[in-house]
């Protein structure tokens, strides 16, 4: 077989250009200074410890009518940080939403330090959660609150609605965890080799780096490689590279977790899939989904690599509402939150569902 001759001249002016390319993206994004993050309007109506309870300023322009009278609290995950939901004015669940007539809140669980290592499950589900939604129900004169639980926000927030269903009038999870033991779940397939006992023992708090550092590696090209290659298509656009700025600072801004709280969650949730076993016991009492009797909307994304449709989906059979609904949203982990259809998409399904509940008595399901 002939070898391809090589046209040098080219090839040398190609590498020239493309070294040109890389110079002066380099500048431009040297020059753009610190992205700014968020759009919507939001003051501090709670504080504890180190979280802090956003109530999101409804806008003026929505009329009375469109209003859902129950309040929402969004339950985000420890892991990375929640201005996710209001990344910028174009990109924000939590601004569609707004424009819907939802009544937002937000819990930001902040930066835990070395005061925070021995805080478990109970700290956060018999805790945090409760006193959160406490605020939320009498700040708001509502006796109930509309649950909506992101990621392993999503996780817990399905053990407090079972342990405190009276509270919640309609509760829905996003890209949720629930089975930690289906075969496409790659977190599960690291912790298998990992002592979480020692590595709480050795560590203290697990280090945020070396939590993103494991996410990275899941998606080792596409998420690292392939990404600044991709950014070179859009080198000479300002808006793309800002846009890329802020999701690179969300990426890299990872909170530590707390060493006992991060220890209890792999074991019991992720290695011993004590959720969907019905064997897990939160500070003595037992959670058991059966007693989700409020109306559930379940969202997850079918090309989601940390938390596989699979993991989601089982929460059907284990719950003992006969007002289910659920919905595929046709992307990612994070493109639920960011993209173009996820806009159009997430913000409109998420309000028509509760507008049609508002106010509405809880079902149950005989098991």
């Amino acid at each position: 077989m002939k070898t391809p001759e090589i046209d040098g001249g080219a090839l040398a002016r190609e590498i020239e250009q493309f070294n040109e390319r890389l110079v002066r993206g380099m500048t431009a994004l040297s020059q753009l200074g610190e992205p700014r993050i968020g759009s919507a309007e939001k003051d501090a109506v709670y504080a504890e410890d180190k979280l802090v309870v956003y109530r999101y300023r409804p806008l003026p322009d929505v009329p009375a009518s469109q209003r859902i009278r129950t309040p929402l609290v969004i339950c985000y995950a420890l892991v990375n940080r929640p201005y996710m939901m209001d990344l910028q004015p174009d990109r924000s669940l939590i601004r569609g939403l707004l424009q819907r007539g939802v009544d937002v809140y937000l819990i930001d669980w902040g930066y835990p330090d070395g005061a925070d290592r021995y805080r478990g499950m109970d700290d956060y589900v018999l805790g945090y959660l409760p006193h959160c939604v406490d605020h939320v129900r009498q700040a708001s004169g509502s006796g109930q609150v509309n649950l909506l639980g992101v990621c392993q926000g999503g996780t817990l927030s399905l053990c407090y609605a079972s342990l405190y269903p009276e509270r919640i009038r309609n509760l829905v999870t996003m890209v949720t965890p629930v089975d930690f033991r289906t075969p496409e779940n790659l977190l599960t397939k690291w912790t298998e080799h990992v002592d979480l006992d020692l590595l709480a023992a050795t560590t203290g708090n697990m280090p945020g780096e070396t939590l993103n550092a494991v996410f990275l590696a899941l998606m080792p090209f596409r998420l690292t490689s392939q990404k600044y290659v991709d950014l070179l298509d859009h080198i000479d656009d300002p808006k793309a590279l800002e846009n890329f700025l802020r999701m690179e600072k969300w990426i890299f801004d990872s909170p530590d977790q707390p060493g006992e709280m991060f220890r209890q969650f792999m074991t019991w949730l992720v290695k011993e899939n004590r959720l969907v076993l019905g064997t897990l016991d939160i500070g003595g009492r037992r959670v058991d989904l059966r007693r989700l009797t409020m109306p559930i909307f379940n969202i997850y994304a079918t090309q989601d690599h940390l938390v596989p449709p699979s993991a989601s989906t089982p929460l059907q059979q284990l719950v003992g509402s006969s007002d289910y609904s659920s919905y595929g949203f046709p992307g990612g982990h994070i493109g639920i939150y960011v993209s173009g259809s996820a806009q159009r998409e997430v913000p409109a399904r998420v309000t028509e569902w509760l507008r049609t509940r508002d106010g509405k008595r809880k079902v149950s399901r005989e098991r």
